[in-house]
């Protein structure tokens, strides 16, 4: 027995930024309808290096299973910080259809995450969007603005990175890091090693979508600012115990009754932003079913491109 194997290239070559969006968005109304189902990831942790994440998911057929790490310390020592595999079995007969790199199938949904919840909680008539960070994610939030046909400034530790991603994807490099974070709308997708948004900086009317800190004792936003803001997430039960809201529920500032699902947003099941002066928080942990969505698209395309196969 033989299955496809997509490397990175692969991927991106089998799924477009749109057709990501599409169906890491279907992804979240299934997931919240009930339709597709995932427990909440495994760590499996080797602070402060780094850690690895089990990510299972069953939905539309197919079954999922994701080996994923993330070692922020990585890049230093010129390695990647993503690495892993994405296994794709179907659901009825169990029987395994694809791999795929998990970096790319990461980058692809983390992008359509931020994106979505971005268009789906910024307020009418936002003017100005930027994207602080270009790593592999980062850089892949971009492409996925600028598909969405939203002009974008982006930012980066790394001056020569961040000029790189905005020529490749026809965005522009923002002055000043506090220029790019008092934009109208902001996806941060950093290590979460560092609080971007410190207390009392968020501004009226602002929308963050916060991709950074998935994991225990990572933050890009002070806890205070939990309190000043309307607050939504991917999933609650990661959100609660390992992401940016984590520090709040154990400050006693964030409650259950406080946030909510942006899948029930989609679904119609629940209001978004109320007003044009309400400060949101988007915290993304990363779901397993957008995982699954990016890889059902994947190989659906497998018939159409010369892949390399796995012998079994």
């Amino acid at each position: 027995m033989t299955v496809p194997f997509f490397s990175g290239a692969d991927v991106e070559r089998a799924v477009s930024p749109q057709e990501a969006y599409e169906a890491v968005k279907a992804a979240f109304v299934a997931h919240a309808r009930g339709e597709w189902t995932m427990p909440p990831k495994l760590y499996v942790t080797n602070y402060p290096a780094g850690d690895f994440r089990a990510m299972p998911a069953l939905g539309g057929g197919h079954a999922l299973l994701k080996w994923v790490t993330s070692f922020p310390g990585n890049p230093a020592q010129g390695l990647p910080t993503v690495t892993g595999l994405v296994l794709l079995s179907n659901a009825e007969t169990g029987q395994l259809e694809a791999v795929l790199a998990a970096a790319a199938v990461t980058a692809l949904r983390t992008a359509a995450a931020g994106v979505i919840a971005a268009e789906t909680l910024c307020r009418a008539g936002a003017e100005s969007t930027a994207v602080v960070g270009c790593g592999v994610n980062g850089a892949e939030t971009v492409r996925m603005f600028r598909a969405r046909g939203a002009d974008v400034v982006v930012w980066d530790l790394d001056a020569a990175r961040a000029e790189a991603v905005a020529e490749r994807f026809g965005a522009c490099v923002a002055p000043s890091r506090e220029e790019a974070l008092a934009c109208d709308v902001v996806v941060t997708v950093t290590p979460g090693k560092e609080v971007l948004f410190p207390e009392g900086s968020l501004r009226e009317g602002q929308h963050v979508s916060l991709m950074g800190a998935d994991g225990p004792g990572k933050a890009e936003v002070a806890v205070a600012e939990l309190a000043r803001a309307e607050l939504f997430c991917d999933d609650w039960e990661q959100a609660s115990h390992g992401g940016e809201l984590a520090a709040g529920v154990e400050a006693g500032l964030v409650t259950r009754k406080r946030v909510t699902e942006l899948g029930r947003i989609l679904a119609g099941e629940a209001e978004g932003r109320r007003s044009t002066s309400d400060i949101t928080l988007f915290d993304s942990t990363g779901l397993a079913i957008q995982d699954l969505a990016i890889a059902k698209v994947a190989a659906a395309r497998a018939g159409e491109l010369d892949l390399a196969r796995l012998a079994l």
